[in-house]
């Protein structure tokens, strides 16, 4: 595996994990606003940093037609208005556990609409990879208690964290189209420049200036590290990510975030790590493993076959 390769799942590592942490600033952020507005402040604050950074970064940018423009719109639609709407809202009201399933059933769907729409070809490591990756995820969510998937019934809530899944979905999936043309550093942008016009009109009407100005430090840290590091330097990374192996291969990674999640609840929230949480994590990162290495599952030639049978 070459070192650039290496260096695009290390970043696909980094940016996935990071996301983890949004789970721990998300509770903090709904306890001052309500969650379009608190999507709103994460990503104007994002926008403010990636319009200067695109101009200093892309200095021989195209100019967007129109149909760019869609593109830019439905991305904004989709990753940023609507995901984040749904994310913030299950932070606020859905289980843990429930939330934190269908967040890790996000890579099945990429991988289908990927050969749907994109064409991608679906490998034998890509169903393993994720396949065991998602096993691992289930594992943490559980706490090891598989059987509390069946216990858990359907309620209304549902609605919104299939909303999230299927948001992100097409976010990743249209986001392959886009950087057909765009850099991830422009595609980003214009993602979120769009997706902040989206929830501005919700922000205005559920929040007041006395909410901001009564809103608690911890509030605005999070929102400022759910800005910086989860939004500008993450996206970048993850659409860097799906330009250079796909969105299905990248899409695996998803699956790292539930680990990181779990990890950072045991650090900063006081929530014990447990032995199933080990087995879980051990079973995302084989999993990761198993759908990057194309080598696995590589039959060998069959002149290769017959020496090593008369060796």
């Amino acid at each position: 595996m070459n070192k650039k390769l290496w260096l695009t799942y290390g970043m696909l590592t980094f940016a996935t994990s990071t996301w983890g942490s949004a789970f721990i600033a998300g509770k903090y952020a709904v306890q001052s606003f309500e969650p379009a507005t608190v999507a709103f402040f994460r990503f104007f604050g994002a926008a403010v940093l990636l319009i200067p950074l695109m101009f200093l970064m892309e200095k021989n940018r195209q100019k967007p037609n129109l149909k760019d423009y869609s593109l830019f719109a439905v991305l904004g639609l989709t990753g940023i208005a609507l995901y984040n709407i749904f994310f913030f809202l299950a932070s606020k009201h859905a289980p843990v556990i429930k939330s934190s399933l269908f967040i890790a059933s996000n890579p099945v769907l990429i991988v289908l609409l990927s050969a749907v729409f994109l064409k991608e070809t679906i490998t034998r490591n890509n169903v393993a990879g994720l396949a065991t990756a998602l096993a691992g995820a289930f594992f943490i969510i559980t706490d090891g208690h598989l059987m509390n998937l069946i216990q858990l019934g359907f309620e209304p809530i549902d609605f919104v964290l299939m909303g999230a899944v299927i948001s992100w979905a097409l976010y990743s999936v249209v986001g392959k189209i886009v950087l057909k043309k765009y850099s991830s550093v422009e595609s980003t942008t214009y993602a979120v420049v769009f997706g902040t016009l989206f929830l501005l009109p919700f922000a205005l009407t559920e929040t007041s200036w006395q909410d901001v100005q009564q809103a608690s430090g911890a509030t605005w840290l999070a929102i400022i590290h759910m800005s910086v590091l989860v939004t500008v330097v993450s996206f970048v990374m993850y659409y860097n990510g799906i330009k250079e192996v796909g969105a299905a291969k990248a899409s695996i990674f998803i699956n790292v975030m539930p680990v990181s999640a779990v990890i950072m609840a045991t650090i900063f929230l006081g929530e014990k790590f447990t032995a199933a949480h080990a087995a879980g994590a051990a079973l995302v990162l084989s999993g990761v493993y198993i759908g990057t290495n194309p080598k696995l599952f590589k039959r060998k030639p069959k002149t290769e076959v017959v020496k090593n049978e008369i060796a």
